[in-house]
């Protein structure tokens, strides 16, 4: 099964007809969109960035995933995983990179827009680093580990079993280990 075919399979388990007498629909608990937008949208951003995207390509990204969302809204079960799916599979279909005809046009500064939510102190700039060397699936359940996902729902997510989802998440904390942690035993455990 290709990385492709296991998020579209995820994207559509995570969506499901919503009947119209159903609580979901018209529940209080469950928050409006624009409520959701405002308190997740720099997360979204963060889990993107965990799995290697600059800040601009992942709050585009992000973006273009709410856009997606807007329209199904009621009929999305787990939004928050719905996004991380969508968003992460509109960052990985993104051109290979633009050829500007003209002058670069300007980006923004961190502080505007939407990356001004985004602010990365120096740790969590050098934890960034540090995930980016990570193997591409390490990076992403640990991506989802960091956004407090459990092991059954990140194996869901990303279409592959719980246990799977452990030998990675085991792999990429050893890994973090001998980043973070000085040897200081001349080289013996």
């Amino acid at each position: 099964m290709t990385d492709d075919h296991a998020l579209a399979q995820a994207q559509a388990e995570l969506v499901a007809p919503v009947p119209a007498d159903d609580a979901r629909a018209s529940s209080p608990a469950r928050p409006d969109f624009a409520q959701f937008y405002e308190q997740h949208f720099a997360r979204l951003i963060r889990h993107l960035m965990r799995q290697g995207a600059n800040p601009h390509e992942a709050a585009d990204a992000v973006q273009a995933a709410f856009e997606a969302a807007f329209g199904q809204w009621t009929h999305i079960q787990h939004p928050a995983a719905w996004l991380r799916v969508v968003a992460l599979r509109i960052f990985l279909r993104r051109p290979a990179g633009e050829v500007l005809t003209n002058d670069i046009p300007d980006q923004p500064s961190a502080g505007e827009g939407p990356l001004g939510a985004v602010e990365l102190g120096e740790q969590e700039q050098h934890i960034l680093a540090v995930l980016a060397a990570l193997p591409p699936q390490q990076r992403a359940v640990m991506a989802w580990h960091l956004d407090h996902f459990s092991h059954t729902e990140i194996a869901q997510a990303l279409g592959m079993s719980d246990q799977t989802v452990r030998q990675n998440l085991s792999r990429a904390r050893a890994r973090l280990r001998l980043t973070f942690l000085p040897d200081t035993n001349g080289g013996r455990r």
